[in-house]
């Protein structure tokens, strides 16, 4: 059986380092983008880049990362669906269990002063939400981390159950749909505002 694996792709680095220290010695494998990638392995912690699972490379100045079936079909398959499985092992995709993911500084960027349009639209993440979304969706199954206090609890649980809760997973779900929302939210106002100047 192939090991538990965890997807890391953070704009915010806070804690990510510990956590990804502490899922490895549980026996996750990390998988990482870019900048988290580098970040993760200068701490020491051995990592697999997001291109050796989809084998194709980031491109479009990183505009396309991990928008791939062998990202997305490995978070949102379903455990307990014989034919989801069966369909995995076909097509050579592993599982994703743990997606962790924080978004590019949309809000931080519209709010300095004469920022540009093209500033603006270069920051609305477009993978991270992708992720964040899929994960949230196959809840029962993924563990969807949008916020670095959440990193603890989690390590915790797991340690000590070897899971987290249904309770708490579908907390974390809810609190990424929240987080998704009011992104689009702020991206629609910005927008319209765009519009009336």
């Amino acid at each position: 059986m192939n090991a538990k694996r965890v997807l890391i792709s953070v704009y915010d680095k806070t804690g990510a380092l510990d956590f990804a220290r502490g899922l490895a010695s549980l026996g996750y494998e990390i998988i990482s983008t870019g900048g988290t990638a580098s970040h993760l392995r200068e701490g020491g912690i051995e990592v697999i880049d997001v291109s050796d699972v989809t084998g194709f490379p980031e491109c479009l100045d990183g505009r396309v990362k991990t928008l791939h079936p062998n990202i997305h079909a490995g978070i949102l398959a379903m455990r307990d669906n014989p034919e989801h499985v069966r369909r995995l092992a076909e097509l050579r995709i592993d599982m994703i269990d743990i997606v962790v993911c924080n978004l590019y500084p949309f809000e931080a960027t519209i709010q300095k002063s004469g920022v540009s349009l093209a500033e603006a639209i270069e920051n609305i993440d477009i993978g991270g939400p992708s992720m964040l979304r899929a994960a949230a969706k196959n809840y029962q199954d993924v563990i969807a981390v949008i916020d670095p206090m959440d990193y603890g609890g989690i390590l915790s649980q797991i340690r000590e159950n070897g899971d987290i809760s249904r309770e708490n997973r579908l907390k974390l779900c809810a609190k990424v749909f929240e987080h998704t929302a009011a992104y689009d939210a702020l991206i629609v106002n910005f927008l319209t505002i765009q519009q009336e100047e």
